[in-house]
């Protein structure tokens, strides 16, 4: 009787787990919050989610609004709250602490990508502290070819995770004398453990098969060491679930990426290396404006492109690709249990440019933004 009651409590605790972790609604992204935490629940008032929205550097204010025309035509039940911050300016600080506050209330945001100066005078990156202090510690970046776009190969499909608050970007730097800079790398069992779950549950939500950690474990023994190890423990409690598990060393996963992507279906790494990947991964595709992404933390979400392109050189040309914006809204909408405008917006997007009705320069067109957008538009 004492077993009997043991598995039954087993089997209750499992389901509570799996409706939380793996089945919640039609999002495709796990949801890292323990069940008891109430707070994740994005603001929403009659019926209208508010979002923050961060429209970036660069060709930033056009994929925005492109995203807002699209939203308004689809009449999508979402509220933006903008903060146009900029990351050429280091005056703009007040206005990055007013946006990090809108995410606070509102949990969930849409975000283009922040300027980071290289000038060693300049400010820290907006967009590494926006996620370090939310703690939006996942990113992700979907790699994937869309019918009818150029591509130097196909049958790509992968998903691109990256632990997003330490390794390389923990900021930890000095110079110990002249011309000598020391820069610490950070990695801990406790961030390596959650970030390797949260990869191994996108990929039982998601029915993916495959699970790689990339790293360079030959050489950071220390570091990358306790990442790889750490990822091997966590794929021992898949096993059971079917999940394939393998390890690939950076430099080798570089020259595997443009040679054969299509043996990679979920990717996990630190930081550098994810940043690194992600953009390699969209040359395969056909370019960055073509990558959607999101980070995700215990209580916030942030939806941006996945290669993080400020995109200057473009900058009020009409010229810029939305699709990667857009696209990343979609998984925005989705995260909010708006499936059908996300359907629909999903839809009218991938059919825009797979009959060629308007495609930018970049998809192998000469279509501007605004023609686009149009063309998105009218296939809604």
């Amino acid at each position: 009787m004492l077993a009997r009651t043991l598995a039954v409590n087993n089997a209750a605790a499992l389901k509570q787990t799996a409706t939380r972790s793996f089945a919640s609604q039609a999002t495709s992204i796990p949801t890292p919050a323990p069940a008891e935490q109430k707070t994740i629940h994005p603001k929403k008032y009659g019926g209208i989610s508010r979002v923050t929205l961060i429209p970036g550097d660069g060709i930033g204010q056009e994929i925005a609004a492109c995203v807002k025309d699209v939203f308004k035509a689809a009449d999508a039940p979402v509220e933006f709250e903008q903060y146009d911050v900029s990351g050429l300016t280091s005056e703009d600080d007040s206005l990055f602490q007013q946006s990090l506050a809108s995410l606070r209330r509102n949990k969930v945001g849409l975000k283009g990508t922040l300027f980071t100066p290289t000038s060693k005078l300049g400010h820290r990156s907006f967009n590494v502290l926006m996620r370090k202090d939310l703690d939006m510690y996942a990113s992700l970046s979907l790699i994937k070819n869309i019918p009818g776009v150029p591509a130097r190969l196909n049958d790509v499909d992968i998903a691109v995770i990256r632990e997003n608050t330490e390794g390389e970007y923990s900021g930890l730097e000095h110079q110990s004398v002249p011309g000598v800079v020391e820069s610490l790398k950070i990695i801990t069992r406790a961030k390596t453990e959650r970030i390797a779950r949260f990869a191994f549950d996108f990929a039982l939500k998601n029915n993916r098969k495959k699970v790689t950690a990339v790293h360079k474990a030959n050489i950071m023994k220390l570091a990358d060491g306790l990442f790889l190890r750490t990822c091997r423990d966590v794929a021992k409690e898949y096993e059971h679930h079917g999940i394939q598990f393998n390890d690939m060393i950076v430099d080798n996963t570089s020259m595997q990426l443009v040679s054969r992507p299509q043996q990679f279906d979920v990717m996990v790494m630190p930081n550098l290396y994810g940043n690194i990947v992600s953009n390699v991964g969209a040359g395969l595709i056909g370019g960055p404006g073509l990558v959607p992404g999101c980070n995700i933390g215990r209580e916030y979400a942030m939806f941006e492109p996945g290669c993080r392109h400020v995109g200057l050189d473009l900058q009020n040309k009409n010229a810029a690709n939305p699709t990667a914006m857009l696209l990343s809204s979609v998984m925005m909408l989705r995260h909010l249990n708006e499936d059908e405008v996300a359907n629909r917006i999903s839809s009218a997007v991938y059919e825009t440019i797979t009959t060629n009705a308007a495609r930018t320069a970049d998809m192998g067109g000469n279509s501007t933004t605004k023609e686009f957008t149009s063309a998105v538009i009218s296939r809604l």
